[in-house]
Formats: C-alpha cells, sequence, structure tokens
C-alpha cells in the first residue's frame, strides 16, 4: 500500500510546521487566542527527548542534506515525522535503513492484513509498556479500518491474534525458553492457525517493536505535541515563562561538559582508549577453548547478577496491560530463581547462516532488509571517540554486541569474552541491561551516568548497537525454533 508522495517544497514546508509547534511562543500565543478564541496546546515534553537538548537534535536536520531528505521522505510516506527519526537524525544513514524496513513491515505487500500489523505492533509495545509506539499504533490500526473492539483489551481481540500472547511474551524476557513445541500450537491451531509466512511477518514485527521500545526509552523519546500525552491547556505556573521556552532547551539540565563533571571525568576516554590498544597488542597471547568457554560462563553469570535500575517495580496502567496478557512475567524472574540458562551457540545457528535464508524464503525481501539494517548499526563508525579522531572503535562495538547477546545466552566461539570487563564499566553494563531487558526502567540519570565525556549522537550509536542486538538475539531463538519443527 503506496502514499501519495507530496511535492518536496511543501513536505519541506510542512516538517518545518511541525517543528515549528514546538516554538509558539507567548506573544503569538496571546494573539492567538485573543484573535481566533482557539486554544492553543502548550508541549509536555522538552524537545524530541529528555534525555537531549532539543537545540542538538534540530541542528542536525539544517546542516545535513541527506537528513532532511530522508526526513522529507519520511513525512512523504507516513504523513508524520516523529520524534523517533528525529533522534535517529544523528545517524542518517542508518536512519534511511531504518525507514525502508520499517515501511516494508508495515505498508508494502506481505502475509499479514495492515490492521493486524499495527495490532502486532501495540502488542509488542504494549509488553514494555511503551505507551508512546502503543498510541502511535492505535490510531494507525483506526486509520487502516481496524475494529475498535479489539482496543478494548486483547481479549476483544480475534482468537488468532490472542494465541499470539504467549509468543510475545516469551521473546520480550526469555526468548531462551522458546520451543518448537510453540511454534506448532500456533500453526496447528484448526481455524485458528498461522501459516509459516504469517507467523515469520508476525515475529519479525514483535522483535522489531520490542527493540524499537528499547530505543525508544534509552533516549528518553517524549510524545508529540499532537498525541495524547505531548501537550497540556494549562497555563504555565511561573508567568515569566512559558512552555514552550523549557521546551526549547531553555530549562535547567545536566550538561555533559559542565567543568565539574570534566574535572571529575578527565582522563575516562583516554583510559578506555589505552584499554583497547594493550587488548589489541595481547591479541597473539590466544586463550584456549576451555578458558575462552570459561569466560563467556563466567560474563554469562555476572550479566544476570547486574541489577536493572535499582530492580524499581514499574506497574502498568490499564490502558497499557490490557493489550497482554501476565503483566508479571519478566527477565528479572528468570536472574532471581538462579535457573540454568542454555547457551545458544552461534557455529550451530546463526543469523547468517541459518536465519537470514529462512526469513527471506518466507517473506522476501525482508531479509535482506534486516541484514541491511544489523550491519549498518554494527559498523556504523566515524573513527572518533568524544573529541579523538582516527579512533578504530570496531573492538568497542563487538563488545557492546556480544554482551547483549551473551545476557542472553549466545555465545561467540571465537570471541574472548575477558575483553568485556575490559572495556564496559558498571555504570555502562546497568544501563545496557535495563534498556535491553526493562527498557521501561531506563532513567536520565542512568543514561548521564555511563561515557560522560561522550557526544550525544555517540550515545544514540550506542542504543542502535544495543536495538539491534537484542532484535537479532530474539529473531535467533525464534527462527531457530521455527527452523526446529519444520525439521
Amino acid at each position: 500500500m503506496r502514499h501519495a508522495v507530496a511535492p518536496a517544497e511543501s513536505v519541506e514546508n510542512n516538517y518545518f510546521a511541525v517543528t515549528n509547534l514546538l516554538k509558539i511562543c507567548t506573544h503569538c500565543e496571546r494573539l492567538s487566542k485573543k484573535d481566533l478564541g482557539v486554544r492553543i496546546p502548550r508541549p509536555l515534553g522538552n524537545g524530541p527527548s529528555r534525555f537531549i537538548p532539543e537545540k542538538e537534535i534540530l541542528e542536525v536536520s539544517k546542516v545535513d542534506a541527506r537528513t532532511q531528505s530522508i526526513f522529507e521522505d519520511a513525512f512523504a510516506a507516513l504523513g508524520r515525522l516523529d520524534n523517533i527519526s528525529l533522534v535517529m537524525g544523528f545517524h542518517p544513514q542508518y536512519l534511511g535503513s531504518f525507514l525502508r524496513t520499517q515501511h516494508y513491515l508495515l505498508q508494502m505487500d506481505g502475509p499479514l492484513s495492515l490492521h493486524y500489523r499495527h495490532y502486532i505492533g501495540i502488542m509488542a509495545a504494549a509488553r514494555h509498556q511503551c505507551s508512546y509506539l502503543v498510541n502511535l499504533h492505535v490510531n494507525d490500526f483506526l486509520q487502516v479500518g481496524g475494529d475498535p473492539k479489539w482496543l478494548n483489551g486483547l481479549d476483544e481481540a480475534p482468537q488468532k491474534l490472542q494465541q499470539l500472547g504467549e509468543l510475545n511474551k516469551i521473546l520480550a524476557h526469555r526468548p531462551w525458553l522458546l520451543t518448537k513445541e510453540h511454534i506448532e500450537s500456533l500453526l496447528k491451531a484448526e481455524e485458528h492457525s498461522w501459516s509459516l509466512a504469517e507467523l515469520i511477518h508476525a515475529v519479525v514485527l514483535l522483535t522489531h517493536y520490542h527493540s524499537l521500545a528499547s530505543f525508544t526509552f534509552g533516549c528518553g523519546i517524549t510524545t508529540e505535541i499532537h498525541c495524547d500525552g505531548g501537550h497540556t491547556f494549562r497555563p504555565p505556573s511561573l508567568s515569566q515563562y512559558c512552555v514552550c521556552d523549557i521546551a526549547n532547551g531553555n530549562g535547567h539540565s545536566i550538561h555533559h561538559n559542565d567543568s565539574l563533571g570534566n574535572q571529575e571525568l578527565c582522563g575516562e576516554v583516554e583510559v578506555l582508549m589505552e584499554r583497547m590498544k594493550q587488548l589489541q597488542e595481547c591479541d597473539d597471547e590466544e586463550a584456549s577453548q576451555e578458558e575462552m568457554a570459561t569466560r563467556f560462563e563466567r560474563e554469562k553469570t555476572e550479566s544476570m547478577l547486574v541489577a536493572t535500575a535499582e530492580d524499581e517495580e514499574c506497574v502498568p496502567s490499564r490502558d497499557i496491560s490490557r493489550h497482554f496478557e501476565d503483566p508479571s512475567y519478566g527477565y528479572k524472574d528468570f536472574s532471581r530463581r538462579g535457573e540454568h540458562m542454555p547457551t545458544f551457540r552461534v557455529q550451530d545457528y546463526s543469523w547468517e547462516d541459518h536465519g537470514f535464508s529462512l526469513v527471506n524464503r518466507l517473506y522476501p525481501d525482508v531479509g535482506q532488509m534486516l541484514d541491511e539494517k544489523f550491519q549498518m548499526a554494527y559498523n556504523l563508525t566515524y573513527n572518533t571517540m568524544a573529541t579523538h579522531k582516527d579512533v578504530d572503535t570496531s573492538m568497542l562495538r563487538r563488545a557492546i554486541w556480544n554482551y547483549i547477546h551473551c545476557m542472553f545466552g549466545i555465545r561467540y566461539d571465537d570471541y574472548d569474552y575477558g575483553e568485556i570487563n575490559q572495556l564496559l564499566d558498571r555504570s555502562f553494563k546497568i544501563y545496557i541491561k535495563t534498556m535491553v531487558c526493562s527498557p521501561e526502567k531506563t532513567t536520565k540519570r542512568m543514561y548521564e551516568s555511563f561515557w560522560r565525556q561522550f557526544q550525544h549522537s555517540e550515545k544514540v550509536h550506542v542504543n542502535l548497537l544495543l536495538m539491534e542486538a537484542r532484535m537479532q538475539a530474539e529473531l535467533l531463538y525464534a527462527l531457530r525454533a521455527i527452523t526446529r519443527y519444520m525439521t
């Protein structure tokens, strides 16, 4: 299903109209009220992100022609430019790949009907209490003709979608528990059965929105002014301030580069770079296979002991919890019970050798798009670290990616997991685990506590890595279970 593309000039005008909604001054607001009698919504959020100054985000789109072009294409295709895209705009090469994939999954020809796709997006986002994504897809679901009754709760949706609830739950929190029996129950449900192609489409959507919920919380994405929870009609509490002034970056916030912070953190980047250099020099001293396996098991066990956001309880609201079952089910339960997590060896089942071809066979072109997106996030580099240039960051990127897979029990035989403790400090590990496993608990304090000398664009890059590594981990478990069922 394609949308008509508006002329470039009108798209650009629309785009600036959208962003300028955030910049209504008190004088203009009073004129509007006086002359038109219109109630003007005031934004509740500080720009597209609670964690990143709005000025930094909007500057990117002004100076980068490629980013501007991608924004215009997104606006033409979707009729909106969401805050996720604005924040991803720090990395236009990745953003283009992301938007192409998402557009294909939601709007182009595929096994599932359009309203099913958006409803599955709602189910997946609700699993992590991500009201931002839930509201986005509630609107899209209704626009493509979805039955409003389904939005009363999962028990009002068709039996076929209800049966997806168990898969949604396991994939979101403990994908290692997924078996071929779970797949069989969906494919052999008599009149409510899923076809293999439909199931692949559903699995890709579920993993896409679980991981996108991680990115949404990890970057502190705020609700757009025109959406529920994005505005208020109340007057500002202080007469000398307009809420829009605060939204334009004039509020009080913690800056990365304040003088006190620099004194405390002097040398943080240099220490990390020195460790990378030492590890590269030690590459010749290869550990035995037994030692490598031991290091993996040690890191896997330690990762389960890392707390997520002080283990705070997050009780979902009725608006969110009605879209999924068993709200108490989560990642933390697993680590607390001390159960053994089996190891998933990539040499036995990998994305490159197995998952990619299965997806591409049952849902043509999607395997290729996902592969491009994974590679884009993993290989993306500007050869910089904070203020340093000409830096090879591949070792650091691999440590981040492999740590996330390690938390899911996935092992690469050729990787030395001893590197992870050298390169990722505890505050960073807490942020990673929270964002990947319990994203709804991510806080601004956690975002600010890791890599404090780095640029916001570098932290957004980290979030892209975390999102894609998480999605691939979930996909590997799901596709392996489907392959086992098929054989």
